[in-house]
């Protein structure tokens, strides 16, 4: 049971712990780094009087913001003329803001009981939206570096991207069903392939430190989101002939 306003030991002055308790996971670096940087978020937000939409929304303008940089410069940065640490610290603080921002307003909403079904589909388009920029930033950077990358390898990796956002979705409510199910520390560090502030954090640094291999990131990426694709049919498969 997570806690709500009426529970809280002061319903008026909640606690970055009482924010964070109430946190939706994502994986390990999620919940270690980026769910409790969003609960000191939502702990500001509710001393202001902001709306969970208003988290939502700022969470969007910074995410795009952040990709449409990246996506800009990525020609440069493959000429020489702007140097590649640059276009990667703004990318990392901008996405890993977001993406807190993306955090913290579930918690609010849930914490200040101004949850609704309106603002969780806000939510979740703007999720869609600032994850179609993303995958748009990383495309184009390695277009960039390396001109010769297939279209095919492109397209294929921005529908395999939403692999991640789709399941989480269906991972939620009464028809909810996860493959794997241990919460173990080594299957958890296995898993952090696929969470998203572990994933965008690595992204950042290797468009700092080596641009040239963001190539190399989007065959893993196409490879792994795939693969977890194909596994989670097989799995609904062989549960629905049950």
């Amino acid at each position: 049971m997570t806690p709500s306003v009426s529970t809280l030991a002061d319903p008026s002055r909640p606690t970055v712990a009482d924010f964070h308790r109430v946190n939706r996971g994502g994986g390990l670096f999620s919940e270690s780094v980026s769910q409790w940087i969003g609960a000191v978020f939502a702990l500001v937000a509710q001393r202001l009087g902001l709306r969970p939409t208003a988290l939502t929304i700022t969470n969007l303008v910074l995410g795009l913001a952040a990709s449409v940089t990246v996506v800009a410069l990525a020609g440069p940065v493959a000429a020489g003329d702007v140097p590649a640490w640059v276009v990667g610290l703004a990318a990392l603080v901008g996405w890993q803001i977001a993406y807190a921002l993306d955090c913290a307003d579930g918690q609010l909403a849930r914490v200040t009981g101004q949850g609704s079904a309106a603002g969780a589909r806000v939510d979740v388009l703007c999720d869609v939206a600032a994850q179609i920029a993303l995958v748009a930033a990383l495309s184009a950077v390695a277009v960039a570096q390396r001109p010769s990358t297939p279209t095919w390898l492109v397209a294929t990796f921005a529908g395999t991207w939403m692999v991640n956002l789709v399941t989480s979705v269906m991972q939620s409510g009464p028809n909810a069903a996860s493959m794997v199910t241990s919460t173990s520390l080594p299957v958890r560090l296995i898993k952090l392939i696929r969470d998203y502030g572990a994933v965008i954090f690595v992204a950042a640094l290797v468009l700092a430190l080596a641009p040239a291999l963001v190539f190399w990131v989007i065959v893993a990426f196409t490879v792994v989101n795939g693969g977890f694709l194909l596994a989670s049919i097989a799995f609904s498969a062989r549960a629905s002939l049950r």
